[in-house]
């Protein structure tokens, strides 16, 4: 059995200016400098949604990925955000730690205005219209699709945790708390499109995510 090497560096460890480290150009250039020293692995840590305390063993989900690891200089260059936007964002100032709680207040509304700028909005901009943008909207659906054994109830559970502030599931309404068919029908109508907000979290994450596993030193393509 021949023998490898590789170096353990958690995602969040990355340089980057959004406050944590994700899929950026950062992480290809890592991958550039792991190929360059001759190591073969590369050892992450879970990259799971992660709850309170932001430990990456403690996640809310098996499947869901952590949007805080989406690089927004690709949803910059897809036109979803402008540089504005980013900078505008208070991320925290020491680029030697993570402040997890202006991540959680202030990293969201940026992803939340990305969703809402992007084709695969519940209603998207007029400039999305037309065939032009089916395409993108398809590989939406089908990811939607392929993940349906997870996804959907994944997304309705965050849209409902962020309606009741937050709290943890026991201490929702009894109806939701307990998927009565009539409360799980009402929040599905009522919160559409927040739901429809996480599922775009996820597809970002995942696009995202596949590009830099695939990585062969070449740059990643656009979303």
């Amino acid at each position: 059995m021949s023998r490898t090497c590789g170096v353990l560096l958690p995602i969040a460890s990355l340089p980057s200016r959004q406050g944590i480290g994700c899929f950026s150009r950062e992480a290809y250039a890592f991958v550039d400098f792991l190929e360059k020293a001759g190591q073969s692995l590369w050892q992450i840590l879970p990259i799971g949604q992660t709850g309170y305390g932001d430990s990456p063993y403690q996640s809310f989900s098996t499947f869901a990925g952590n949007p805080y690891f989406i690089d927004l200089e690709e949803l910059v260059k897809a036109g979803y955000l402008t540089e504005e936007d980013v900078k505008g964002a208070d991320f925290g100032t020491d680029p030697e730690k993570i402040d997890y709680e202006k991540l959680y207040f202030h990293f969201y509304p940026v992803l939340r205005k990305a969703y809402e700028n992007s084709p695969y909005a519940l209603h998207p901009a007029e400039k999305y219209q037309g065939p032009a943008y089916d395409a993108k909207r398809k590989a939406f659906a089908d990811f939607i699709e392929e993940n349906e054994d997870w996804l959907p109830d994944y997304a309705l559970y965050s849209a409902v945790k962020t309606k009741q502030g937050g709290k943890s599931y026991i201490e929702w309404d009894d109806d939701i708390r307990t998927r009565q068919p009539s409360a799980m029908a009402r929040y599905t109508a009522e919160l559409a499109d927040e739901i429809r907000e996480v599922q775009f979290q996820q597809f970002v994450f995942f696009d995202q995510w596949k590009k830099l596993k695939s990585y062969d030193l070449e740059p990643p393509g656009a979303l």
